[in-house]
């Protein structure tokens, strides 16, 4: 079968590679549709610490059940369309045994740790896949995953109905979260420094959107609240000066949720922690979201096609990651097509 590999960074092809037989406990899917991560090309690029090289890459990925248990928790039969759960965790340790499963102390990352499913088929955990509502694309199961997280940064703020929801970084994480947070009545401001991105964002029906090269943000944001700043902020470009600035753009008493992965230490002023009392949490990958976003993206309260940049075969998408690996300003989200249903 075909299945796109890093041999190691920078080096990305279409190769051939054996049928995968499930092991117990184990689902065989017929892939479909594979979304391309931004993390994908931090792992081309070998710039991604926690990946192993070589490596078959993928974790958003949409098919069609071949094999699976029967006594699956989800009730998943043979010809169900799913989505995958990338997260493969233990089960036993301390987050696990509370249902933070995304904070396994031994959590494995499809196309991180172990090899992803962007291949025409693919075993996995048969209890980590969910069924996809009727009626949904391919195209659009593909991109749940990457809403799973924006929306595991939302939930870690505790953003209710009313409040503003500052996000730092307009890329397909950062977007998502602002499109997210109107969907559950909350307002969303946007923060990027590529003026094109946040054309992008206004476009979609982000409410506003700053530059924060060419404006004084914490102003902005001031104005726009009426002077009582962010009460969540999320970060999710993973740059140490966006992370220092949460300090300033967060309301008295407000939240900050950390989703982006800086490259290095970031230092901050625990003193503005303090006078400003703010609650700091680190949101990782999603745990228990997938129905959620399947369910937004079914009823269009979050519609993904917005950001859905082009849909390619399989065969193109070594020559499509290199090419956003160089023009990253050129794409927001591709889904590679595996197979016809």
């Amino acid at each position: 079968m075909k299945a796109i590999k890093f041999e190691k960074p920078w080096d990305v092809s279409c190769v051939e590679v054996e049928k995968p037989v499930p092991k117990e406990g184990e689902a065989l899917i017929k892939i479909i549709t594979a979304g391309i991560c931004g993390s994908d090309i931090g792992a081309f690029r070998g710039t991604n610490g926690l990946v192993s090289y070589p490596r078959i890459i993928g974790h958003e990925l949409a098919g069609i059940v071949e094999e699976i248990p029967e006594n699956n928790k989800n009730g998943i039969k043979n010809g169900d369309r799913v989505v995958v759960d990338p997260y493969v965790y233990c089960g036993h340790c301390y987050p696990c045994r509370i249902g933070r499963t995304n904070c396994c102390t031994s959590l494995h990352v499809l196309g991180v740790h172990i090899d992803g499913g962007m291949a025409e088929y693919f075993t996995h955990p048969a209890d980590l896949l969910v069924k996809v509502p009727e009626g949904m694309t391919w195209e659009e199961a593909a991109m749940a995953e990457p809403l799973t997280i924006s929306l595991h940064g939302i939930h870690r703020g505790g953003l209710t109905v009313g409040e503003y929801c500052a996000v730092i970084g307009a890329g397909p994480i950062g977007l998502v979260a602002g499109l997210a947070a109107q969907a559950y009545g909350g307002h969303a401001i946007v923060i990027d420094l590529v003026q094109e991105r946040l054309d992008f964002a206004k476009s979609v029906g982000i409410e506003y959107v700053i530059n924060s090269g060419t404006e004084n943000t914490e102003e902005r944001i001031r104005e726009i609240t009426g002077g009582d700043m962010a009460q969540l902020v999320m970060e999710c470009s993973g740059a140490n000066a966006a992370i220092r600035s949460t300090l300033d753009y967060v309301s008295h008493a407000g939240r900050i949720t950390l989703t982006g992965w800086p490259k290095k230490e970031t230092s901050i002023p625990t003193d503005v922690i303090t006078r400003k009392e703010i609650d700091i949490r680190g949101a990782r990958t999603s745990a228990r979201e997938f129905e959620e976003a399947l369910d937004l993206i079914r009823t269009k309260k979050v519609d993904m096609n917005k950001i859905l940049t082009k849909v390619i075969p399989i065969e193109e998408a070594p020559e499509t990651i290199i090419d956003i690996e160089k023009n990253p300003g050129k794409y927001m989200k591709v889904v590679v097509q595996i197979a016809k249903d």
